[in-house]
């Protein structure tokens, strides 16, 4: 496996940079992660969380208190992947297409294509 395929093993998941984006501020609890990805399923966010800690990009730290409390902090790892996601988040600005979701994009496709009717 070459490099590039090796790094978007652990990072090239659905949800992966994002989340590796919202830690980039500073530890984050698992609702602040999963409230910042929208319509992320919560069985996925763990996932991801799990699967990036695994990697060791992501570290998890439980506080003994009542109701537990959980945060997710970059490790220097993870960390070290800010410079390609600035560069990743510059590179979709400059992009058209960039500007609506995709569902957005295939809905205004559908309606201005002209019926086969």
């Amino acid at each position: 496996m070459d490099d590039l395929a090796s790094a978007l093993a652990i990072v090239g998941h659905k949800w992966s940079l994002l989340i590796l984006q919202d830690l980039i501020g500073g530890p984050r609890r698992f609702t602040e992660i999963e409230r910042s990805l929208g319509g992320a399923n919560p069985k996925m966010v763990v996932a991801r969380l799990r699967e990036l800690e695994a990697a060791g990009l992501v570290s998890r730290t439980t506080y003994a208190e009542v109701p537990p409390r959980v945060e997710y902090a970059l490790t220097d790892h993870g960390r070290a992947l800010r410079p390609s996601i600035e560069a990743l988040r510059r590179w979709g600005a400059r992009r058209p297409a960039a500007r609506g979701s995709a569902a957005d994009r295939r809905r205004a496709g559908r309606s201005s294509a002209p019926s086969r009717r």
